[in-house]
């Protein structure tokens, strides 16, 4: 009797196969067209060409402006690096490929997310994929020719491969590059090292944390000294003053700025919250690391991932919208864990584009929005504060988790 069922869900499996694959690529072309039709300019993909060609000529990387919005080069040197393959390619190949490996990039960010919330089926993995890039940061992250999702992919392969008890050689390397291409991930690598220091104190093991925490710490320097042997004089530009100079990204009180810093410059309408946006970042972070400390060491790794990627984003001084790609594997968690209100409710946030619809752009506009405006506006960082306090309130007391070692 087992064996006819195990053919028949089988079958059932093989039927359902290729109306998922074909949804899927259907959404992918309706996806291609719609951003061809909205003439998409990957303004970021060529400003990273432009890096990859500084660093071919031997210019200086930071004195770098490019494109007609005069864009500068803002990532760690090592980026620039990654980047000189570029200039091997035409413009129209090199934003053909970018979208194609982006779209590439989001079905097997989709698999491991499901994978880190333990629901990587094949056909469902299909089906959120189609329906995710829809998502307003996924949509920007291909329309600027962007390197979220490759990152994201990086820190989820890393910690959704293997249980946190059994860390390899290999543990902690793609964390390390992620944030050797730009530092925002480098809270994944605290996380761990907070987690095996946290895990000692209670009288734990914390070895196996602290051994992925340095796999993550040796890429990252691996990654920096070899961007530094390449290219000195630009790395010591960079780490001995760029890095401090937030302004360079872009001004916080942006619309598109979805982080803490943005919300604040809005809300007093100022073009620098200063002391304040460093409190509540430091609050936010010390909170928000103790959320994902708790989690893992519960065993709730997913929770864990999740509260730390959110955690980022807000306590970052600028988290374009396009940052928020990690909206994916929140809403799956959300979903997966019977909160379907909460997820429904936040994959209207992300699906809405609604941060669009108030006044941006020249002028500043951003410096004097109505209540409405600041709401709408505001709506990233606020669902991902909401999901921060629910993701504490979710987990369980630790008498119920001992013999759970990862969710």
């Amino acid at each position: 009797m087992s064996d006819f069922v195990t053919v028949i869900a089988f079958s059932e499996t093989r039927r359902r196969m290729p109306v998922a694959l074909g949804a899927c690529l259907l959404s992918f072309t309706a996806f291609w067209v719609a951003q061809r039709a909205a003439h998409v300019s990957m303004i970021d993909l060529m400003v990273y060409r432009a890096e990859g060609a500084t660093v071919r000529a031997g210019g200086d990387l930071y004195a770098l402006r490019t494109t007609a919005a005069h864009l500068p080069s803002t990532y760690p040197p090592f980026a620039a690096l990654l980047f000189t393959p570029l200039t091997l390619l035409d413009v129209a190949s090199m934003r053909t490929l970018a979208t194609v490996g982006n779209l590439a990039l989001l079905l097997v960010f989709v698999g491991l997310s499901m994978r880190l919330v333990g629901h990587a089926r094949v056909e469902r993995v299909l089906w959120v994929t189609a329906a995710a890039v829809w998502c307003e940061p996924v949509w920007t992250t291909v329309r600027y020719g962007q390197v979220n999702l490759l990152l994201a992919v990086l820190v989820l392969w890393d910690l959704s491969r293997r249980p946190a008890e059994r860390p390899d050689r290999w543990s902690g390397v793609s964390v390390g590059l992620a944030a050797a291409v730009k530092l925002t991930p480098a809270l994944f690598a605290v996380f761990l090292l907070v987690t095996g220091l946290a895990a000692r104190l209670g009288g734990r093991d914390g070895g196996p944390w602290l051994r992925h925490a340095r796999g993550a710490a040796a890429a990252f320097v691996g990654a920096t000294l070899l961007a530094a042997a390449v290219l000195p004089y630009d790395s010591w530009r960079f780490w001995s003053g760029m890095v401090f100079r937030t302004g360079r990204v872009g001004r916080a009180e942006e619309t598109a700025n979805q982080a803490l810093r943005g919300v604040l410059a809005r809300l007093l309408h100022t073009p620098e919250p200063g002391a304040l946006w460093v409190a509540a970042a430091a609050l936010t972070a010390v909170l928000g690391l103790a959320v994902a400390v708790t989690a893992e060491l519960r065993g709730r790794r997913p929770w864990a991932v999740a509260v730390c990627a959110v955690t980022a984003l807000l306590i970052s001084p600028v988290s374009w919208s396009h940052h928020w790609v990690w909206c994916v594997p929140v809403v799956l968690l959300l979903w997966t864990r019977g909160l379907r209100m909460a997820a429904a409710g936040m994959l209207l946030v992300f699906c809405s584009y609604a941060l669009w619809w108030v006044p941006h752009g020249p002028g500043r506009p951003e410096l004097h929005q109505d209540a409405v405006a600041l709401t709408l506006s505001g709506l990233y960082p606020v669902t991902g504060a909401l999901f921060l306090v629910l993701a504490r309130t979710s987990l369980p007391r630790p008498g119920a988790t001992q013999a759970v070692t990862n969710e």
